[in-house]
């Protein structure tokens, strides 16, 4: 099983970008899908959550701007990033919790990561 991101990039203050993340291989399911990024000297930061059915969290840093989605169907999750500030820019990376099994606990694949700059 492995996550395939695509997306990213270098855009100017205020335009938007838009990631998207799929997983590949053999599995029963997928459960949550997440995007986090990380910034030089910095813990990597959860951005936004989406559950398997569909409920959603976001960091107050991206609440409002950026849109968390999934798509069952192509075992996708895309993040819509719009109005990005300069200190958006970091590396962006996408994590499945995927399931072998129904009473699988899940486990964590995670995408190779995007860079995202947003120059001022």
């Amino acid at each position: 099983v492995q996550l395939v991101q695509s997306g990213g990039g270098l855009v100017q203050a205020g335009g938007s970008l838009r990631l998207s993340c799929a997983v590949s291989g053999s599995f029963y399911g997928i459960a949550a899908m997440v995007w986090y990024r990380q910034t030089p000297g910095m813990q990597r930061e959860l951005v936004a959550r989406i559950s398997r059915e569909g409920s959603i969290d976001y960091s107050d840093s991206v609440n409002g701007r950026f849109t968390i989605s999934r798509d069952n169907a192509k075992n996708a999750v895309y993040l819509q990033m719009n109005s990005l500030q300069p200190d958006d820019t970091g590396v962006y990376y996408c994590r499945a919790d995927v399931l072998q099994a129904d009473w699988d606990p899940g486990t964590m694949v995670w995408g190779r990561g995007a860079q995202v700059t947003v120059s001022s």
